[in-house]
């Protein structure tokens, strides 16, 4: 497998340690693993397997992932293994793409209060296409979704928004029924804007009550109930960001997308461009421009490229892809299963195991030298040299 030249991992080895003397007391614990994580991924620090081929005398040694989910190497692998495992939930219908965005002023409040205010918009933005797609006016039915957060722009800004896949209909409130969206058209996003923002602000104003909120630098003096009701209320009155894209052309298409965001990080090795001690430049899409080429190259001095990427790390334990409604974990199953029977179709087909399919101890690449199977001939743990790699022992005299 081909290495990109240049990687997050490489300037958090070459300028990482620097950094973080530098900002000592101002790092999370969580970004500090991060941070060692990433550096460690796939070198010797955690161990590997030695692979042979079969046919040729080549030999290569591969080191094991340090799987992250920040990890820009080893999100490909868990996005593919989360599709394969969502593929059999995938129904024959129209698939919508919902995207509810937090104002700037929210997201500086939400930047030192993730979890609280990450998990208000997970909720916030489901009640809403929930409640409206259940309105005997609009749609009249139950319906469920899958939605992932990003909290970054294309610059590596704080950027909270929530993607939202939702099937075109949903049951009937007697679940005796599908009902189909109209063709081509979900939900209108005006009125999704709106209740939103109602849900989402009654959401924020409840956790400042209870004393789920910190506030910092020149936000402190919203510690105070009614500084913090001042500064939300023009945010009442404000169009809040939720639009719709064109629906998917089919459950193949939805895949596709999702293995694109489900596991996608801050910033992508392939963006970088180059990076020494004094800046990191990397390509980002300006949408700003409405026509003509987007791609732009941005170059940022390099500790503030390290702070902005770490501003993106989660919680502990925080889940970034969440069900909801008839997509729920709980009756998921349950619910595909009976919606494929009132709609007449058949559950996907499972692709057969295949005989060329690999062993267990056989690796899918094949040799860079021959093309013949490799397999792995021994397997060593972090800090271990491979016995097949190891010198010689020398001969007593």
């Amino acid at each position: 497998m081909s290495r990109t030249k240049l990687e997050v991992a490489d300037i958090f080895r070459r300028f990482g340690p620097a950094w973080r003397q530098a900002n000592a007391g101002h790092i999370s614990l969580s970004q500090l693993k991060v941070m060692s994580a990433i550096e460690a991924c796939r070198t010797e620090a955690l161990g590997g397997h030695v692979a042979a081929c079969t046919k040729c005398s080549h030999q290569h040694i591969a080191y094991n992932s340090c799987k992250n989910r920040h990890c820009p190497k080893c999100q490909g692998p868990a996005a593919r293994d989360w599709m394969v495992a969502r593929a059999e939930d995938l129904l024959p219908v129209e698939y919508f793409h919902v995207v509810f965005t937090l104002p700037a002023e929210i997201a500086r409040i939400a930047l030192w209060n993730k979890r609280a205010v990450y998990s208000l918009l997970f909720r916030a933005s489901a009640e809403t296409v929930m409640t409206i797609a259940a309105d005997p006016k609009r749609l009249g039915a139950r319906i469920g979704m899958t939605s992932v957060l990003h909290t970054w722009g294309s610059a590596l800004t704080h950027h909270p928004h929530i993607h939202m896949i939702v099937p075109g209909g949903g049951l009937s409130r007697d679940g005796n029924k599908w009902v189909a969206c109209k063709p081509g058209f979900f939900l209108h996003v005006r009125v999704l804007s709106r209740l939103f923002r109602r849900l989402f602000v009654e959401g924020l104003m409840a956790l400042h009550r209870t004393g789920q909120l910190a506030f910092f630098g020149d936000l402190a003096r919203l510690v105070d109930a009614d500084a913090f009701a001042r500064y939300l209320a023009p945010l009442r009155k404000t169009e809040w960001v939720v639009y719709a894209k064109p629906p998917f052309g089919g459950p193949e298409q939805v895949l596709a997308y999702l293995s694109r965001y489900t596991h996608r990080v801050a910033i992508s090795n392939q963006r970088l461009v180059s990076a020494d001690a004094n800046t990191v430049a990397f390509r980002w899409k300006d949408y700003r421009i409405k026509s003509g080429d987007r791609q732009k190259v941005m170059r940022l001095i390099t500790d503030e490229f390290i702070r902005r990427f770490l501003m993106h790390v989660l919680p502990d334990g925080f889940h970034r892809i969440r069900h909801y409604g008839l997509l729920a974990s709980a009756r998921r199953k349950i619910n595909i299963i009976k919606v494929r029977v009132l709609i007449g179709a058949s559950a996907p087909e499972q692709e057969p195991q295949s005989e060329d399919d690999p062993a267990p101890l056989t690796l899918r690449e094949p040799c860079p030298c021959c093309g013949g199977t490799m397999l792995i001939i021994e397997t060593f743990k972090r800090g271990q040299v491979p016995r097949s790699r190891a010198p010689p022992r020398k001969q007593a005299a």
